[in-house]
């Protein structure tokens, strides 16, 4: 099914065009990844994707509902989230909690498979014996992981990632990728992440979409590519 379809789009800062022409589109029960060099405007694409920024031209659809006939529900994750301070009050199992009442409503108790959901969160990113911890004495990575086992828990339809894997070492990040690739095909959700860690990614992933330069124009104008070499499909 296909959740996010983006047609023609065009952005600019004032009068400064940064992106023009782009074309994709995500699908429920893949993995993609989003790729360019610094300054390549992968973060903007998103943003402009998903309403944060207003594209000059083009349209972006969004599904109403998921593959299961449910309302679509959406996480996005943008680059460095987790400033929490030496003072934030929570712990790291309460943050995630929190996360997992949006489904259930602010007055709904939670049941034991709420609370299952959330530890199996917290374990997907090497936090369940963190979980008693505040989360402000936490390292940088660590509480970068712990905002995505929230995410995790509110178990959306699809995940938006910036950049995620910030701060983890190679283990986690391994780990990271193949929860993803297994939330995508064992349970249809649809995966956008941006990465510079391509190399790394790509045996989990089944698209990478790559922003690159138009040379022909004074200004960063950016097309995307496929290069999903094994399926050679076009965008």
């Amino acid at each position: 099914m296909r959740y996010i379809t983006v047609e023609n789009l065009a952005f600019q800062y004032d009068q400064d065009p940064v992106l023009e022409g782009v074309t994709y589109h995500i699908d429920s029960g893949e993995f993609v990844t989003l790729t360019g060099e610094n300054g390549a405007a992968k973060s903007t694409l998103v943003k402009a994707t998903l309403g944060i920024l207003k594209p000059k031209t083009g349209t972006v659809t969004i599904a109403k509902t998921s593959i299961s006939g449910k309302k679509l529900r959406l996480a996005y994750l943008p680059q460095q989230i987790a400033s929490f301070n030496a003072g934030f009050p929570s712990t790291v199992y309460e943050f995630v909690k929190s996360g997992r009442y949006p489904r259930k409503g602010w007055f709904r108790r939670l049941t034991s498979h709420d609370e299952a959901h959330i530890k199996a969160s917290l374990e997907s990113v090497g936090m369940w014996e963190s979980r008693n911890k505040r989360i402000g004495s936490l390292s940088g990575g660590q509480k970068q992981r712990v905002v995505i086992a929230r995410m995790f828990a509110s178990d959306p339809d699809i995940f938006i990632l910036d950049e995620p894997t910030t701060g983890m070492d190679a283990s986690t990040q391994d780990t990271f990728y193949e929860l993803m690739e297994h939330s995508a095909h064992r349970h249809g959700k649809a995966v956008l992440m941006i990465t510079h860690d391509p190399e790394e990614v790509a045996k989990y992933a089944d698209r990478n979409i790559h922003l690159v330069q138009n040379k022909e124009l004074p200004w960063r104008c950016f097309n995307i590519h496929d290069k999903d070499d094994q399926k050679g499909a076009s965008l």
